[in-house]
């Protein structure tokens, strides 16, 4: 079976920079896994991206060196299911805040005796392999989202759950629940502590620490910080960032600032 390069790296202590898209395009997903991204996620929660679209994507980045992620619209193991058949290499899942929803969740990414995976692997056979199905428990990413206050406070049951790679920050969500306000980058002193607080629980556990950014230099901080899987901002808020510094610069103006969620 292909070996899962974010695995890889993750194992020899170095750290995964994530691309992340959200608008429905092949062509997009081609061009983004040629840029040098360890992974490359298609966001079916946030994204306007459908299965079919998804299913393209996938095909797109498999032409590329960049290894393919989605994430989930919520942890419904048909869906979860799906997306590895359709070859995902790893799957991030929204809103888990439990221990039982983060084994509901692995389980459905693990065939038996592991898990409840139903067998029929279609795509993932052709990325990864004639022996994907000896060998896709061991390759197959699972990282669950931490968005919520149950969340943080079952982190360690969370993260002891078997099969379970590790967590990612969704820290809009995250903030929004803490501080009332959504922002990737709040300097809020509970988003703050809270942060701290998941990052040091995963160092202590040997597990995955990953979190949305909303720039490179957001994510250069966050791996500082001791996170080991960073997102720099996704294609919608990169080509919006791009353009307003385009029209800045032609016009003679000051390049504008993102917002604080980082749109």
């Amino acid at each position: 079976m292909r070996v899962n390069n974010v695995k890889k790296a993750l194992a020899e202590k170095r750290p995964v920079v994530n691309g992340w898209l959200a608008i429905p395009s092949s062509y997009s997903a081609e061009i983004m896994g040629h840029q040098g991204y360890d992974a490359v996620t298609v966001d079916l929660q946030h994204g306007m991206i459908d299965f079919a679209s998804a299913l393209t994507m996938l095909q797109a980045l498999s032409a590329t060196p960049a290894v393919p992620l989605v994430r989930v619209a919520d942890n419904t193991p048909a869906q979860i299911m799906r997306v590895l058949d359709a070859g995902a290499y790893g799957v991030i899942c929204p809103m888990i805040s439990t221990p039982e929803q983060a084994r509901q969740f692995v389980s459905a990414c693990r065939y038996s005796p592991e898990g409840i995976r139903s067998f029929g692997p279609a795509r993932g056979l052709l990325y990864g392999g004639a022996d994907y199905p000896q060998h896709a428990n061991r390759e197959i990413l699972t990282l669950a989202m931490i968005e919520t206050r149950e969340g943080l406070a079952n982190i360690d049951a969370i993260l002891d759950t078997d099969g379970l790679d590790g967590v990612f920050i969704g820290p809009n969500d995250l903030s929004l629940t803490l501080t009332g306000a959504a922002s990737a980058e709040s300097t809020h002193p509970e988003m703050l502590a809270a942060i701290e607080w998941v990052v040091s629980r995963c160092r202590e556990k040997n597990k995955i620490a990953g979190i949305f950014c909303t720039s490179g230099a957001a994510a250069a901080q966050r791996i500082a910080e001791g996170f080991n899987v960073v997102t720099p901002a996704n294609d919608v808020m990169q080509l919006g960032r791009a353009s307003r510094e385009a029209i800045a610069l032609a016009r003679g103006n000051a390049i504008p600032t993102p917002g604080a969620s980082g749109y």
